[in-house]
């Protein structure tokens, strides 16, 4: 098949996935397209089969914000003629799905038989999606899209409930890790120069979003350093670093909280970690924690969102309500205490990873929901039959 797709190409989990995915597809055979406005940073200069095409917003004096989604929709338009494309991948609906929408609309007289599927990552449908202001056009670009994926069945039924879509299929794929990538085996960690034996490394891995919670992982981290020799390692940076790197000193914590920015590869770190905190107000899948899940890094975290379906209760970790702190340090220093303990959650977590979330499982569970999107009648086609909840 030859595949468009279109990400968010910054730092950030559903980037990483889209990358990955199309990464992935290209070693099985596949043509793919990125169709964005810089080349994803997990994507290396040059891959056989995958080209990038980049969105050109221009400048005019009239626009005080480019129309960034006319733009990509022109761009899309453009790559779907010139290489023949089999349909279009939109990570996040909008702006994505939005554009893919009136790509598809354009190519119409020439195209009539042009799909586009769009996978829900999360803040596409819990916050923006859900801002009066963007509302309407997420539902309608989710309606529109011939065929829907979301990260967890926690987003597919918030979808649905949220916006309503009745006539809407939303099939469940979830984030996935490389195996290769993610095993501890492979490293020697990257810490042991500034870390003494005997330490304990927490570890947390964000774009520091308020959702995030980072004061709260340092706070976790000051009572586990009260009872275990620790040090937290903090990857990433947003908004809320400033107050993270603020609640450490007032702790009296600035020695031992590591803030190191944005790193690109977090396996070699993780492999140095013995727990990975998550304390998040919600979690649409929790990426980071399946990553170190797979390193054999056992996760505490909130019991919200989608992060239930990654991380198994009192066996690969442990899941507190949201904001609570005390149980959180309680159950994190209980698993760090316990070398046993530890050990059963490291390989329960690593082999689980392995068998639920593998790569080769998850892209061949994509290769066949594509087929199937252009098997099926479109979108339009569906939504013109007397029973459109049916004839999904």
């Amino acid at each position: 098949m030859k595949i468009g797709i279109t990400c968010y190409p910054t730092y950030g989990g559903s980037g990483a996935v889209a990358t990955e995915l199309g990464i992935a597809l290209a070693r099985r055979g596949h043509e793919i397209h990125f169709i964005t406005y810089q080349q994803p940073f997990r994507l290396p200069s040059f891959l056989p089969r995958i080209y990038f095409h980049e969105v050109d917003v221009g400048r005019y004096p009239l626009f005080e914000y480019p129309p960034y989604d006319l733009a990509l929709a022109v761009r899309m338009h453009e790559v779907v003629q010139a290489h023949d494309l089999d349909l279009l991948h939109c990570h996040y609906a909008i702006p994505h799905a939005t554009s893919a929408w009136i790509a598809k609309e354009m190519l119409r007289p020439n195209r009539p038989d042009m799909r586009f599927v769009t996978t829900l990552h999360g803040t596409d449908i819990t916050i923006v999606g859900q801002d009066p202001s963007f509302r309407p056009i997420t539902k309608f670009s989710i309606e529109k899209s011939d065929g829907l994926t979301a990260v967890s069945r926690y987003l597919q039924t918030e979808t649905l409930t949220t916006f309503g879509c009745t006539a809407c299929r939303i099939e469940v794929i979830p984030n996935f890790i490389d195996p290769e990538v993610y095993d501890r085996s492979r490293y020697t960690s990257i810490l042991d120069e500034q870390v003494d034996s005997g330490t304990k490394v927490l570890m947390h891995v964000s774009n520091f979003r308020p959702v995030k919670r980072v004061k709260d992982v340092v706070r976790i981290f000051a009572r586990v350093n009260e009872r275990l020799p620790s040090v937290l390692v903090m990857v990433g940076d947003g908004p809320d670093r400033v107050d993270a790197e603020a609640e450490a000193r007032a702790l009296g914590l600035s020695d031992k909280v590591f803030f190191l920015g944005k790193i690109e590869a977090v396996a070699p770190l993780l492999a140095g970690a013995d727990l990975f905190l998550l304390p998040s107000g919600s979690e649409s899948f929790g990426l980071s924690a399946l990553e170190a899940l797979a390193t054999g890094v056992p996760v505490v975290g909130s019991n919200a969102g989608g992060l239930p379906e990654v991380v198994r209760q009192g066996e690969t970790g442990a899941l507190c309500p949201v904001g609570d702190v005390d149980a959180m340090s309680a159950a994190a220093i209980e698993i760090l205490a316990d070398r046993d303990r530890w050990e059963a959650m490291s390989q329960c977590g690593a082999s689980d990873a392995r068998e639920r979330f593998s790569l080769e499982t998850i892209v061949a569970e994509y290769e066949a929901f594509y087929e199937y999107t252009l098997a099926r009648p479109s979108a339009a086609e569906r939504a013109a039959q007397p029973n459109p909840t049916l004839a999904t």
